[in-house]
């Protein structure tokens, strides 16, 4: 059966964790979820040859490139999935959709809006299929949330408040930039905490609440200086450690947004909670299979919380999986994600989040951190 459906050669750029999970959700996604087409390891891209290599080995890639350029160039490969650094998004993104290639990218989208925007007119220019990796809306729990909210069981929204915390950054000694610590450096990243954990946030709670106007922030860098690792010297760190804003939504509501990487005993605690006048949802990513539900609909004396257990099969990608009370995990959200990119091509509609979707995302980011560095409300730029 698998050889009846249409191939789709992936070309991955970047081997880190990102890389492991998307390949992941390639390999499993045609093990439980049905479709036209048929995801094909066929390329990995990445600086050294021997890294690459042992990535392609493990994971079942048919062959190795160490230049994107000629991965992109290969007539072989129909999707080009970007997993490298933030600052290589846009030149790796818009030589693809020059080249006609599929593109997957990881989040954020770009260093700024300014890339962000060229990277939108590019894919739509050429007219290729696109995506982003904002996987937590492919959480069972969380997308039952939206069915929830859709369907008006909470009424008019008053809040929306989301934190993610951690704490892997408090070290002083810590260094920043290099393969492995590129998130710690602002020439890589773009931003710290507000790029690589409130974007999640944001990119949640756009989809779930709609549109977001203004915002005001303040963010902290608490170590000054670290040493780089790749100019071996001492540096000054230019990225955000922590960074918390207040916003309000197109809908009327109130948002209250908190990430830090100076949250002592938090690895990656992600929560969400929204309140409105029939009702309340929230949801906690160490909890991912649970959603919380209070509907002030219920008879008085038994009026309360309750806990759904998003395991059945009338509940969202539910049926794809385990039978009831048999929870999926983290690594499930990249496999429904592939899932959906599939769907989307065999029914010739676009994946959500698509690039331009994304960049509202990207526009809340830059409004957040223009409005920490001038201690002012900032409007968001419509996209």
């Amino acid at each position: 059966m698998a050889a009846t459906k249409k191939p789709l050669n992936i070309g991955l750029v970047g081997y880190g964790f990102m890389g492991r999970t998307h390949s992941n959700g390639y390999k499993r996604v045609g093990d439980f979820f049905d479709s036209g087409h048929r995801p094909v390891l066929k390329a990995v891209c990445g600086r050294s040859q021997e890294a690459a290599q042992a990535f392609a080995d493990r994971w079942g890639y048919e062959s190795v490139e160490t230049d994107w350029r000629k991965l992109i160039a290969r007539p072989d490969i129909d999707a080009i999935d970007i997993c490298t650094p933030n600052n290589s998004h846009a030149e790796i993104a818009i030589a693809a959709a020059e080249a006609g290639k599929m593109i997957l990218c990881e989040k954020p989208l770009a260093m700024d809006m300014v890339e962000g925007q060229k990277m939108v007119e590019a894919v739509e220019k050429a007219g290729v299929p696109n995506t982003v990796w904002y996987n937590y809306r492919r959480v069972p729990a969380v997308t039952l949330a939206k069915q929830f909210i859709e369907e008006g069981r909470l009424g008019r929204i008053f809040h929306y408040r989301a934190n993610f915390l951690q704490d892997w950054t408090i070290n002083a000694e810590l260094p920043q930039g290099g393969a492995g610590l590129w998130r710690m450096d602002a020439a890589a990243a773009g931003s710290g905490v507000t790029g690589d954990l409130l974007a999640h946030c944001i990119d949640t709670a756009l989809w779930l609440n709609g549109a977001i106007t203004t915002v005001t922030a303040m963010t902290e860098t608490f170590v000054k200086e670290r040493k780089h690792n790749l100019t071996g010297k001492v540096e000054p760190v230019t990225i955000d450690d922590a960074c918390s804003f207040l916003c309000r939504f197109d809908n009327g509501s109130l948002g209250l947004f908190e990430s830090t990487r100076y949250a002592r005993g938090h690895k990656a605690l992600y929560t969400f909670e929204i309140n409105g006048e029939k009702g309340s949802l929230k949801w906690d990513l160490h909890d991912l299979h649970r959603l919380e539900y209070f509907d002030y609909g219920d008879e008085g004396i038994t009026r309360g919380w309750r806990s759904i257990h998003v395991t059945d099969p009338d509940h969202p990608y539910m049926k794809a999986w385990w039978v009831p009370g048999l929870q999926i995990g983290y690594e499930h959200t990249f496999v429904h994600q592939v899932a959906d990119f599939l769907a989307g091509l065999d029914g010739g509609k676009p994946t959500s989040p698509t690039f331009r979707e994304a960049l509202a995302t990207q526009a809340v980011c830059d409004a957040v951190l223009d409005s920490a560095e001038l201690g002012q409300w900032q409007t968001v730029v419509p996209v």
